[in-house]
């Protein structure tokens, strides 16, 4: 039993004269009332009440003890009702993780808006392409592109995504178009390379199966915005997510292709480490950044 619990049982059968009237205020029965005062006298080794047919009686150092514990009491319902408070409160220092170039066009920019409905808080981020471990590294939580795999992670959708092959007009009229996933083998495949990445293979759902086709071609990157620019000059095939090629798409720059095996479950992600009581400087973040990806018209302006 915890001291709180014990020190509480106290003090109700002390300012209501008698287990029955404290025990409904606590919402058990008399009976456990009894046992909790039982159990913090033997802990303390001293008697604090008098117990008898006529009623309860506290003893001298009952009666200390009770000044002191209702002290405490109060004490730790004012710790208890301002951390309540502040749960709710937007406020304090925000670090966020993002991938690079999704961070430099839809986390990073999107800060000094939330910062205007929301003053008090500071934000810090760090966008880089490689996964962040945001418990040991002190992140309060990161945008992650596809699956998040981690279960002490708890991750949130904040746009529907997938993963789709594409390239410009110019490189497919003078390659041809792919009509198998084997036929990538016979193309100029851009690839990002940080710690070993897409060389890995490309993933698709074939017959409602994930498989992974080996692409390779004669340049690579670890830089997804070069890359980015390579396929829109026509100099290969890539693999991107709808996000970043929705406005090129609307205009022509680029077309897809095989678009049957796209991996339909490629989503963005907000993630956190899993914690009991979310802060509200988190929350309104992920809530914030939720609405503005869902506004009509976003992702091709």
């Amino acid at each position: 039993m915890d001291r709180y619990t014990e020190l509480r049982t106290f003090a109700l059968v002390a300012e209501h004269g008698s287990f029955a009237a404290a025990s409904v205020v606590e919402g058990v029965t008399p009976i456990i009332m009894g046992r909790r005062l039982d159990a913090l006298e033997k802990r303390l080794g001293v008697k604090l009440m008098h117990r008898s047919t006529r009623g309860l009686k506290l003893t001298d150092l009952g009666e200390q003890f009770l000044e002191g514990a209702q002290q405490l009491l109060k004490q730790f319902d004012t710790l208890e009702s301002g951390i309540t408070a502040n749960r709710h409160n937007v406020r304090g220092h925000l670090v966020v993780s993002a991938p690079a170039g999704f961070g430099r066009k839809h986390v990073a920019p999107h800060g000094p808006a939330f910062q205007a409905l929301y003053p008090d808080v500071r934000i810090s981020f760090n966008l880089t392409d490689s996964v962040i471990d945001l418990v040991r590294e002190g992140y309060d939580l990161a945008i992650r592109i596809g699956a998040v795999e981690d279960p002490n992670y708890v991750p949130v959708q904040l746009y529907p995504n997938k993963r789709v092959l594409c390239a410009s007009p110019l490189y497919l009229e003078r390659h041809g178009v792919p009509q198998t996933l084997e036929d990538l083998a016979e193309h100029n495949c851009l690839a990002f390379n940080l710690m070993g990445g897409q060389h890995r293979g490309w993933s698709f759902i074939r017959d409602n199966k994930r498989v992974t086709i080996k692409v390779s071609g004669n340049l690579d990157c670890n830089d997804s915005e070069l890359l980015y620019d390579w396929v829109k000059l026509g100099l290969g095939i890539s693999w991107r997510s709808t996000w970043e090629i929705q406005k090129e798409l609307n205009s022509g720059e680029l077309v897809t292709f095989l678009d049957e095996y796209a991996m339909p479950e490629y989503n963005i992600q907000a993630v956190y480490p899993e914690q009991r009581f979310l802060p509200a400087k988190i929350a309104y973040f992920i809530d914030f950044l939720k609405r503005t990806y869902n506004e009509p018209g976003y992702w091709e302006s």
